[in-house]
């Protein structure tokens, strides 16, 4: 879909971080954790590129207005790191924007008896909200979350109204664990039994650390890729990444936003 979409709300939810609620039309229910949308920030041609974000709510709200119908909403959780979303943060309350979405391809979780167990960083958080909201709908999935500092810990909260285990750790310990999250999670896969499935988004070092540890246990692993992106629907080729048994004689190359941005870690080259 492309539509105009209204700014309800525009909130700063850590320095630098912020989370907007826009409005959509009612086919944004049928989006699946881990997609995206590419949002054009305002009419013109500068900055000329849409912006990639992942879808981190979907839902209804009441209006303003007496006795008129509900509306849909799409949130989206973004960190303030260039022009475009120093635009988006600059947004307030009925002002537009343009939406192309939802675009790519979700996660697919464990099926019943499968432990899901949710690893992100920074705003590599926003699918998986998304996904742990869908997930506590028939399971009990855990959450592992991941940042510098406690200032790039997000939603922490928002799980945890879910009823979800969640577990956190950052780098100089100003909030849970001292050191990488993925220190904490080897030392729950150690611990913890039977079938699992991990589902990841972050940064990329984190992620391969994520599908070091899984192959080590042979746990399925999905990771959500981070790429620039210019169409996000394939036609570009710009954010294209290695798939496995890439080489200088075969090359193979995956389209993050078209295949992706969620991929089985096999699928892909981890140098």
């Amino acid at each position: 879909m492309q539509f105009k979409s209204m700014v309800v709300s525009n909130q700063e939810v850590s320095p630098g971080y912020h989370r907007i609620r826009l409005t959509a039309p009612h086919a944004i229910l049928n989006a699946k954790p881990g997609q995206f949308v590419m949002v054009r920030v305002r009419d013109g041609i500068d900055p000329l590129l849409r912006r990639p974000f992942g879808i981190f709510d979907v839902g209804t709200f009441s209006s303003e207005y007496p006795n008129a119908p509900r509306q849909y909403y799409l949130d989206i959780l973004y960190k303030v790191v260039g022009a475009g979303t120093a635009i988006l943060s600059a947004l307030h309350g009925k002002d537009y924007v343009d939406v192309l979405g939802p675009l790519g391809n979700g996660f697919t979780p464990g099926v019943s008896g499968e432990e899901n167990i949710l690893v992100g960083g920074g705003f590599g958080l926003a699918p998986l909200y998304f996904l742990a909201k869908e997930l506590t709908k028939f399971s009990s999935p855990k959450v592992f979350i991941g940042g510098r500092r406690k200032e790039d810990v997000l939603c922490v909260t928002e799980f945890e109204q879910l009823g979800i285990d969640t577990y956190v750790a950052t780098d100089d310990g100003t909030l849970g664990s001292r050191g990488l999250v993925t220190e904490v999670l080897e030392q729950h896969l150690s611990r913890e039994g039977g079938k699992r499935v991990v589902l990841a988004c972050g940064p990329e070092p984190m992620l391969r650390a994520v599908v070091r540890l899984s192959e080590r246990q042979g746990i399925r692993c999905q990771v959500s890729l981070e790429a620039a992106m210019a169409c996000g629907v394939g036609a570009c080729l710009g954010c294209v990444t290695k798939g496995h048994g890439h080489s200088e004689e075969t090359p193979s190359y995956r389209c993050v936003c078209k295949e992706g941005p969620v991929f089985e870690s096999t699928e892909l080259l981890w140098e």
